[in-house]
């Protein structure tokens, strides 16, 4: 039966924030659903110019429209 539980990487590991009653040694499938993973980084400087490049067109090419709903800071934040 599936479980949802919140962990933070932290150091190389997974810190529970969630209590568990697992046994030792259970081998576990991660599925990480956050904004915040960051890809690697560009070291390439002709490869980042591209990148950025074609990020800034397809920006342009999906404007924001103008009677687009404004998102309040509540709105934004994960609720508990």
């Amino acid at each position: 039966m599936p479980q949802t539980l919140k962990a933070i990487y932290q150091n190389g590991a997974f810190i529970l924030q969630t209590p568990c009653n697992f046994p030792e040694g259970l081998e576990v499938e991660l599925e990480v659903q956050s904004p915040q993973v960051i890809p690697p980084p560009i070291s390439d400087l002709n490869a980042r110019q591209n990148f950025l490049k074609s990020l800034v067109e397809r920006m342009q090419q999906n404007p924001i429209p103008v009677n687009a709903p404004q998102f309040t800071r509540d709105m934004l934040h994960e609720r508990c």
